[in-house]
């Protein structure tokens, strides 16, 4: 066999793996079309199709998505992309006054973004060959990997909420006691703060995405000069998270306590994309006591809820991917590292504050994301002992923890002052586990030997 047919093996080798996830993207996003459609709404493939035309739901997701398909261009490339996209924008906009055309939910930007993401996508397969070509598809299908997967998203949480009928909020919000119910206290602290620090909290809640991109942007951008991606980024972890967190929805359903022990009237909108707008009474919550109150549930049972509210709580994704961006940014600069402190904080103080989660989803989010970082960790660098021993443990623990709160709900409200600290040590274990481990797997620096002292005549 000639050298070249070699190369050329080689070369179909690397690109084999993106083609295969290509393919099960395309097939995720179609099973999920075809599942949101079975209920004769429309899926995730012509939501993001009717975006090329129509105002988009998130135009700054857009934007990020091309900023991080950009990471594979040349400045100039860069450039003429950014003028593309708000050109074509700026032609939407003046379209739609025109036509005196309503965005009732959506934004006037972003669609240009999604046409040049497609556009790269059309140049890269018509006019590049070789490592450019794949580089650039690269780019292109990271772009789209983080605007499919916001829409896949979507979907799943639509069907959680049509295939499980039934939620585990009484169990959970039971299982709180043992941390002093969270969500109660810092609610009321939200309330407290009024407009100003609700909407504060709101932007950090929902610019997640945006934070991740910027991170991701600060990894990848030596990718254009030295022509290939990091072995591991942030945007690698995001998409894992997002791909096997949405597994446990269906497992442990539950919608959180502004649902359950509330109305969530001023939070429907953020969080039902395509059922209408429905009176609180429709949700079956428990009572209306969060967060002025606590509620008397006495025997935690199962309850039946609407089919419209995500169960979208356990494990915490929101804190997953803050905490994250927290891993990810320890190694940047002073600016960076701050700002990974500050979006994780405040992503807390907004999931709980909002009645959104529970503390309990919050320690099994952190849980889970330790777990879902050593594990990709470990693969990059060969799995050995002590890379399966910290998946393994972390599993464990997070398997153990859902398990707690199924089962021992009465006894964790009964015995605060031991459950208490023991969920809390469980989860600094594993992150000390993480840590130690991690820390041992960098590669030792050694410092240059000293000059000898001159020794004077």
């Amino acid at each position: 066999m000639k050298w070249s047919a070699l190369i050329d093996i080689g070369r179909q080798a690397r690109v084999r793996p993106w083609a295969v996830a290509a393919v099960m993207v395309l097939g995720f996003q179609a099973a999920l079309e075809l599942a949101v459609r079975h209920y004769g709404l429309s899926g995730p493939i012509t939501l993001m199709t009717r975006e090329l035309v129509f105002p988009p739901k998130s135009g700054g997701l857009l934007y990020g998505g091309m900023a991080l398909m950009m990471v594979v261009l040349t400045w100039r490339q860069r450039f003429i992309a950014l003028s593309t996209a708000i050109g074509i924008d700026a032609v939407f906009w003046v379209v739609r006054y025109v036509a005196d055309a309503e965005v009732p939910h959506g934004q006037p930007f972003g669609s240009g973004a999604l046409w040049v993401i497609l556009g790269w996508g059309i140049y890269a397969v018509a006019f590049r060959t070789g490592r450019d070509r794949v580089l650039l598809l690269k780019g292109v299908g990271l772009a789209l990997l983080l605007v499919a997967g916001r829409k896949a998203g979507d979907a799943w949480l639509f069907l959680t909420a049509r295939s499980r009928p039934v939620v585990l909020d009484q169990y959970v919000a039971t299982a709180d006691h043992a941390l002093g119910n969270p969500s109660w206290m810092l609610g009321r602290i939200v309330t407290a703060l009024g407009p100003v620090g609700f909407n504060f909290l709101d932007f950090i809640y929902g610019q997640l995405a945006i934070a991740a991109v910027l991170v991701a942007l600060f990894q990848l951008r030596h990718v254009a000069a030295t022509g290939s991606f990091p072995r591991h980024h942030l945007l690698r972890t995001f998409l894992v998270i997002g791909l096997i967190g949405p597994v446990f929805y269906m497992i442990f359903p539950v919608v959180g306590p502004v649902f359950a022990f509330g109305t969530g009237a001023e939070h429907w909108e953020s969080i039902s994309l395509w059922a209408p707008h429905m009176p609180p009474s429709a949700q079956w919550a428990v009572a209306d006591v969060w967060p002025n109150s606590l509620p008397s549930i006495g025997a935690p049972q199962h309850m039946t809820f609407d089919e419209f509210t995500p169960r979208n709580c356990m494990p915490s994704l929101h804190t997953a991917w803050a905490t994250a961006i927290f891993i990810h940014t320890r190694k940047g600069p002073a600016a960076l590292r701050h700002a990974g402190t500050f979006w994780l904080v405040g992503t807390l103080a907004a999931t709980l504050g909002f009645g959104y989660h529970y503390g309990a989803d919050i320690i099994a989010g952190v849980v889970f994301t330790l777990t879902i970082e050593a594990g990709l960790r470990a693969y990059d660098r060969g799995w050995d002992r002590s890379g399966v021993q910290l998946v393994v443990g972390g599993a464990t623990v997070f398997g153990a923890l859902l398990l707690s709160y199924r089962y021992l709900p009465v006894h964790m409200a009964q015995y605060p002052l031991l459950f208490g600290p023991v969920l809390l040590s469980a989860m600094l274990a594993v992150i000390y586990a993480y840590v130690r481990t991690t820390a041992a797997w960098e590669p030792a620096t050694i410092s240059a030997p000293r000059p000898a002292p001159a020794v004077g005549l």
